[in-house]
């Protein structure tokens, strides 16, 4: 069984098929694309295209192109036809080929219908082995969000008409997805990671009173109960949560945008000052600070994740909500690994080297991170620990 229903849930963009990607949205119409190999337009139009294609060479058939589709696709419901209305066009690079892309709206979807009515015909009369595949993108009811192999239709030279329900859907299918999005991408959000690393290193321990200036970075000595270490941390996270939650707000309201570049710069600036902090004290027993500080611009950058999902304006209350949530949840999650091993070796002579050490190494890393981003330069060394990171999730069945 696995076997035989393996095609339907493989990734997309398989050669000797065809693609219809929608994008639901309850008050926008419904948008969406065409995605046609380019082998499958030479079999449709003649021609001898390669990979490599560009926009330019398939200019001149782009008309031609739009017209089969029309001819070869519909959209229906009780509230009537839904004209297709196409607009952009472009070429998709994938390892597996070169394909057409055709952007489009449906007329008189402003209110959703309960059930589309799709039909889908093209290729089959050239090639009865192509298969079509329409893919729910986009639907925040349904819990979709930015999805490429969520096959929801399928169609065959037997089967070209087929029939999308859009009445399962429910508001908390999307709250449930945006806090799955928002443990995930605190979960890969690396510079997020070590920064709350940095935060709770020192949560276990305490500097001596005594502390003299030349020994200053390893003068530290072990709390003597769990509760005032799990009250530090309680109040650093509050405060990174309530700095965070303000400037995501904020964000996606659009009453406060900074560039990227400048947001993303301060946050690999944000674990190096954290972590010296842990070496030498920048606010004395106002740990709080840095986390309130910098946590405003760690929101900033939760607020571009949400802009890359491709959110409109509808149920963005949720949408906020739920990926808070999500991110909270993510956090107390990696707290929750590291903050007990912490607490364990809190009383071993090595624990202050080591607090000091791993410091310095996240202070590194904020400098690497800080010169690619402030420089505009990719530096390679990211990406591959991004990689084995996302490797990890996915062995851990994260993702």
């Amino acid at each position: 069984m696995i076997l035989f229903f393996l095609p339907l849930f493989a990734l997309a963009h398989i050669p000797n098929q065809s693609y219809i990607f929608l994008r639901i949205y309850e008050t926008d119409d419904i948008h969406g694309r065409f995605e046609i190999n380019i082998r499958e337009v030479n079999k449709v139009f003649g021609t001898d295209f390669k990979d490599g294609v560009t926009l330019g060479d398939v200019e001149p058939f782009i008309d031609d192109i739009k017209a089969y589709l029309l001819s070869n696709t519909s959209f229906s419901s009780d509230l009537g036809n839904h004209n297709i209305i196409l607009e952009d066009t472009g070429i998709f690079e994938f390892n597996l080929g070169y394909f057409v892309q055709v952007y489009f709206h449906l007329e008189n979807t402003k209110n959703l219908p309960k059930n589309l009515n799709v039909k889908y015909s093209a290729i089959f009369d050239k090639d009865n082995t192509h298969r079509g595949y329409l893919i729910t993108e986009y639907n925040w009811r349904d819990g979709v969000i930015n999805e490429e192999a969520n096959i929801t239709l399928d169609f065959s030279p037997n089967k070209t008409q087929d029939t999308m329900d859009l009445t399962k859907s429910s508001i908390w299918n999307g709250f449930y997805a945006m806090v799955k999005q928002g443990v995930w991408h605190i979960w890969i959000g690396l510079d997020h990671i070590l920064f709350l690393l940095a935060l709770i290193l020192p949560s276990v321990v305490r500097r001596r009173k005594n502390n003299l200036e030349t020994h200053r970075a390893f003068n530290w000595e072990p709390v003597k109960t769990f509760k005032s270490a799990f009250i530090y941390i309680i109040k650093v996270v509050t405060f990174f949560t309530v700095a965070h939650t303000i400037t995501l707000t904020l964000a996606s309201l659009e009453i406060v945008n900074l560039p990227s570049r400048l947001v993303e710069s301060i946050i690999a600036f944000s674990i190096g000052l954290a972590a010296y902090h842990n070496i030498r004290p920048i606010f004395k027993m106002k740990d709080w600070v840095i986390a309130f500080i910098f946590g405003l611009f760690h929101g900033f950058g939760f607020a571009s994740v949400l802009s890359d999902l491709g959110l409109t304006n509808e149920f963005l209350t949720l949408s906020l909500l739920g990926f808070n949530v999500g991110v909270e949840i993510g956090q107390i999650a990696i707290i929750a690994v590291i903050f007990p091993v912490l607490f364990l070796l809190r009383k071993l002579q090595l624990y202050p080297k080591l607090l000091v050490y791993i410091s310095i190494v996240l202070i590194v890393i904020s400098l690497y991170w800080f010169i690619e981003r402030v420089f505009d330069i990719n530096l390679m060394l990211d990406e591959l620990i991004t990689s084995w990171t996302y490797e990890i999730a996915v062995s851990l069945g994260l993702r």
